[in-house]
């Protein structure tokens, strides 16, 4: 879709305070039409959220620029113990099931702070042969297996889950237990009900697994954790929980989509395929911007105001919800030129996908590599790689927080 028909399809004056803040998008290639009319209004909109109660006020923010603001000014809160936080699975001020993501300033540098050392790049390169060999292996079981083959469950799906798993220490055999909990969790059409089970559920799983290992600490994520903590002293059972529920989700969910969407994209577009099986080397730059034009975690950034802020020429009041917008912000002409197009040469290290600031994607780097590792193996390994059905009847995650694909018939 050109700037033109960005224009024209998002019609009318947005005359913001009744209107309802739409979800859905129109196509996986296009951001949605009423967002694109929020954009151009140059300024935060506020609008009403069903999710949050009937005529429940947020305000909608955009722009690129107002965005990384949002996401790194202290009087914007990421804490759910603040009156107001929206999205609360249990409508509750001060849950204890708060994570890393719930928290600000110096609780928060802290947790992170705890974790950090095994995310850093010379971590992730050394997870990169298994990686790689977890991916040749899924192909080799998908290659070996009937054809129509879904590349969601063949390869999407188990790979980060695998990769996560072996590094948290925690066992793939549950993976069928793991996926579905976390798939209510991401539903935006299931009860708070259902989701505080999915979530209790999880952390006792993971809390299960916990206890086995403070008694006997293994050498991974989790049992190295557990010897660090207690060496400082700040050791807790149920934060260890939390984290490692927050870890699992997050390592597994978001790359699977990006898989598949990646995927897709590649295979209607055969010439940027054939340029990337020619140079392998652009890989980096080509999922830059997959992660900037799919930008799958659109509505996780949501903060709220602990005192009145000017944000982009509108007076955000202290308890009002904050909605950052940031697949159409990634496309946002004043920074992507050109945004609409999918340029695998573009390049942009400054696009959202990740949030930014303090709670910027911990797990970046990982992302990253399984995703290049994924993209290049296709790309090398099934050359006739093919979608078995038209782009427009796969079964799209309109339904879901994460944004991605249900199943994807391949052939070759």
């Amino acid at each position: 879709m050109t700037n033109t028909e960005r224009a024209s399809t998002a019609t009318a004056t947005v005359t913001a305070a009744a209107q309802e803040l739409e979800i859905a998008r129109a196509c996986p290639y296009s951001p949605n039409a009423q967002h694109i009319a929020f954009q151009q209004q140059g300024r935060p909109v506020k609008v009403t959220l069903a999710t949050l109660g009937p005529g429940a006020p947020v305000w909608a923010v955009s722009n690129h620029a107002d965005i990384r603001t949002m996401l790194n000014d202290a009087r914007f809160s990421a804490d759910r113990q603040q009156q107001g936080f929206p999205f609360q699975v249990d409508g509750q001020p001060g849950n204890f099931r708060r994570t890393m993501i719930s928290m600000d300033g110096a609780e928060h540098r802290e947790v992170r702070r705890s974790v950090t050392g095994e995310f850093t790049l010379k971590r992730m390169k050394a997870l990169q042969p298994r990686i790689q060999q977890i991916v040749d292996d899924c192909i080799d079981t998908m290659l070996a297996g009937p054809k129509p083959a879904d590349l969601v469950s063949a390869l999407a799906l188990p790979v980060p889950s695998l990769v996560i798993c072996e590094q948290l220490g925690v066992p793939y055999e549950g993976h069928d237990f793991f996926q579905s909990r976390s798939h209510m969790l991401l539903l935006r059409g299931a009860s708070a009900e259902e989701r505080l089970r999915a979530l209790d559920e999880l952390i006792d799983f993971l809390g299960d697994l916990i206890t086995e290992k403070e008694a006997e600490p293994t050498d991974d994520l989790l049992g190295r954790q557990i010897v660090k903590l207690r060496e400082a002293g700040t050791y807790r059972h149920q934060d260890l929980a939390r984290m490692a529920f927050l870890l699992l989700v997050a390592g597994h969910e978001t790359t699977a989509n990006m898989i598949s969407l990646g995927t897709m994209a590649l295979l209607d577009r055969p010439a940027d395929a054939d340029a990337l099986r020619a140079d392998p080397s652009k890989l980096p730059v080509a999922v830059e911007e997959l992660l900037r034009y799919f930008t799958i975690a659109e509505f996780i950034p949501t903060r709220v105001a602990t005192e009145d802020v000017e944000l982009g020429g509108s007076l955000i009041k202290a308890g009002d919800v904050l909605v950052a917008l940031c697949n159409v912000a990634n496309r946002d002409p004043s920074v992507f030129p050109d945004g609409d197009t999918l340029d695998l040469q573009r390049g942009a290290r400054h696009q959202l996908a990740f949030g930014f600031g303090a709670h910027q994607c911990l797990g970046q780097n990982l992302a990253r590599m399984e995703l290049e590792i994924v993209y290049a193996t296709l790309l090398r390994r099934i050359p006739t790689l093919r979608s078995a059905i038209p782009t427009r009847e796969l079964p799209f995650k309109h339904d879901a927080d994460i944004y991605g694909i249900h199943a994807f018939p391949v052939t070759w």
